[in-house]
């Protein structure tokens, strides 16, 4: 019996016989509904506010629900909140809460059944975010934006309060962050640091059994308390996550349909899977579907531009403008991800943003003259004389770095590929010890503001990796993050993408694209520009 089929075998007698945490009363429904996808990392907790993982994010968006929530394009909509109030000096929001919500089945609470939210529970939550002790991974989402006196506040059981300290309008996005989902104080009391494993939420799934490096299993939750206008949700019975490490097995369990869903494909695969423009072979299309959408994620190139670890050639900003006119970003997205992604022409942020337009700035397109006119102008004709420049990345991005140094190197610029393990490069990267690496920036929540935050001189690294220092964009950013107007906001950080693109501390190389792969009978909503697994509304046929 192969490891794979050992593991199905342990995962379906969990999914028969566990006796967790129940919040159904279909359990002997002989005909259940059950979404199969698999989690390759593996899943670290189940707790909110250790969610830093795209693995455990996804986990943790099918048990819990947060205030507010984000469609498919990235618009913010209510949802343990059914709406909010923002006072005019832009400091207080305060937000009327459901009166329908209430947490899974639990034996924490009074007879084993689950109670409703109040805004006592909003604030024990975000409470315990930010306490040291929790040492939870999103400390940082209100750290210097919520008032240092009473930053949260229940009014009664329905309203709660949020106070900052100074007016920061991506607040609400923030908001929809998995680790600003509401808990309750009597399972953190109860489980203690084993809450990791006992989740106790309000989603519209509730924990049946987790078994590491085995199975997740999930089950609906029959008191759920949103609706699609007419059938509550979710659809389905239940869900179940495997842990198979190996990508390639990954994609072979999905191909003899024993996965209903993969996200990504290993790179063995893509060739056999992927014609060169990104689309699906011919031949496939009769056996599973295949989407792909924006993803918030930019890949590039970053120049160190401060400090001790600087390269002096690269502080010249015709050479750094050169490399940026010098790089053929088709040819990288074509021939080294058969079209996944969007060459980074744009600047920095990506696309997905609702109402935000890239394509208003101008970036680089491939111009090699222009990249030798620029190396001329910066008093090295043709590269002649110019000091060989290390490009640091790790080994998985190896091929990506081989074709930019030709790149460069045709224009007369020499590159020397310095290949680290991924956690030196971060320290590197972190002390401003590495002047030129390869580095990738994943937005946090639905606001450009996360992208520009790196750019910020009082910002340090991480995220300001750069060490990058404009009076003039530093002006923008304060007037961005006080603006509530969405497209007033969008104004300034048009003009902040301007300044990345002439002073050029980065080399944007292409804005990523999520790739989905479901069966046939699986009807699975859009992946919005945070590659959010939304399975309430899943249906399977």
């Amino acid at each position: 019996m192969t490891k794979y089929v050992c593991i199905a075998a342990v995962a379906a007698i969990l999914l028969a016989n566990a006796g967790c945490n129940s919040c159904t009363t279909n359990t002997n429904k002989s005909d259940k509904k059950i979404f199969r996808y698999n989690q390759s990392s593996g899943i670290t907790s189940l707790d909110p506010a250790m969610s830093s993982s795209l693995a455990n994010i996804w986990a943790v968006n099918q048990l819990y629900n947060g205030l507010l929530q984000l469609d498919d394009s990235l618009n913010i909509q209510p949802c343990i909140a059914k709406s909010w109030d923002i006072s005019t000096d832009l400091l207080t929001y305060t937000f009327h809460l459901r009166t329908d919500v209430f947490f899974h089945h639990d034996s924490c609470f009074k007879n084993g059944t689950g109670r409703k939210v109040t805004a006592n529970d909003v604030v024990y939550s975000f409470k315990r975010l930010i306490d040291p002790a929790t040492v939870a991974k999103g400390a940082w989402v209100f750290n210097g934006k919520v008032s240092q006196t009473e930053p949260f506040t229940a009014l009664n059981d329905s309203t709660f309060v949020l106070k900052l300290s100074s007016p920061f309008s991506p607040m609400l996005g923030i908001l929809t962050m998995q680790y600003c989902s509401i808990i309750p104080h009597e399972a953190v009391k109860k489980y203690g640091a084993e809450f990791r494993a006992h989740p106790v939420g309000t989603g519209p799934f509730c924990i049946k059994q987790w078994k590491d490096n085995v199975a997740l299993i999930l089950e609906k939750n029959e008191n759920y308390f949103e609706t699609d206008g007419t059938q509550k949700l979710p659809y389905i019975d239940g869900i179940k996550v495997s842990f198979i490490a190996d990508t390639k097995t990954e994609f072979l369990q999905f191909k003899q349909k024993n996965l209903d869903f993969i996200s990504g494909i290993d790179g063995a695969y893509i060739d056999e899977v992927l014609n060169d423009d990104g689309t699906l072979k011919e031949e496939l299309k009769s056996q599973f579907n295949f989407r792909r959408s924006a993803y918030m994620n930019t890949e590039y190139l970053c120049v160190l531009m401060s400090g001790q670890g600087i390269n002096t050639t690269l502080q010249n900003k015709k050479i750094r403008q050169a490399i940026n006119y010098a790089i053929n970003r088709d040819e990288l997205v074509k021939y080294l991800r058969n079209g996944i992604g969007k060459p980074a022409i744009h600047g920095f942020v990506p696309l997905g943003f609702a109402g935000y337009n890239n394509s208003v700035t101008v970036g680089y397109s491939y111009q090699p003259d222009k990249a030798k006119q620029l190396l001329a102008e910066a008093g090295f004709p043709d590269g002649k004389n110019i000091t060989e420049i290390k490009l640091y990345t790790s080994d998985k991005y190896q091929e990506y770095a081989l074709l930019i140094s030709k790149q460069l190197e045709q224009v007369g610029i020499k590159v020397k590929i310095e290949l680290l393990q991924s956690s030196l490069l971060s320290e590197m990267k972190s002390s401003g010890k590495a002047p030129f690496f390869r580095a990738s920036l994943v937005g946090d929540y639905a606001d450009p503001e996360t992208y520009f935050a790196a750019f910020y001189s009082k910002h340090i690294a991480p995220p300001n990796y750069s060490r990058f220092s404009n009076s003039q964009f530093d002006k923008l950013y304060e007037s961005a993050v006080q603006e509530p107007n969405n497209e007033k906001r969008y104004t300034y950080y048009y003009e902040m993408e301007k300044i990345l693109v002439e002073e050029s501390p980065i080399v944007p190389l292409y804005y990523d694209e999520v790739m989905r792969f479901t069966q046939k009978n699986i009807e699975l909503p859009d992946a919005n520009a945070m590659n959010l697994l939304n399975l309430k509304t899943v249906r399977i046929h």
